[in-house]
């Protein structure tokens, strides 16, 4: 079976609002614009995630919120401590343990370990912009072999200035 991986940062955040901490940080007005796009973008090309594990910072929890209003149907996003400003090894500690039944996967966190993530798993080196979504596929049976460095596909990169 074909598994997709949908790898996107977080749209652009507020440096000016009163939030107590880093973590707390919500969305600014374009980033508010442009995780739609990226929603309605996934749609339009059939890559809508049946799973979200995403960092649980209210910047990645915004920028679902945003995206989310684009898909057919809900979409269960669990929203983990371990992927707040972290990347591949948070990515490879949940990866191996996505259900089987999910085809396509959205994990939605932070730089720069989003970008170190897509290079091990692609060997593209590519620059992960807010709210840019990194589409790659693999063949596998399983999530549990997902961790395979430099054997994913980079499909094509999601830009919301390119929408």
């Amino acid at each position: 079976m074909t598994r997709r991986l949908i790898v996107m940062r977080h749209a652009k955040s507020s440096w000016n609002s009163p939030a107590h901490s880093d973590h707390e940080r919500p969305l600014n007005g374009r980033g508010r614009r442009d995780a739609p796009k990226i929603g309605a973008a996934l749609v339009e090309r059939g890559w809508t995630p049946e799973l979200v594990l995403s960092s649980d910072a209210q910047r990645t929890r915004e920028t679902f919120v945003g995206m989310s209003e684009f898909f057919p149907s809900a979409v269960e996003a669990r929203y983990l401590p371990s992927f707040y400003h972290a990347g591949l090894g948070a990515a490879q500690g949940e990866l191996p343990a996505v259900p089987d039944q999910v085809a396509c996967l959205l994990v939605l966190g932070h730089n720069p370990g989003w970008e170190d993530l897509v290079d091990w798993l692609a060997g593209e080196d590519i620059v992960m912009k807010t709210a840019n979504a990194a589409l790659l596929s693999l063949d596998l049976e399983s999530w549990s072999a997902a961790l395979q460095p430099g054997k994913w596909k980079l499909e094509d990169v999601i830009r919301p200035r390119e929408r």
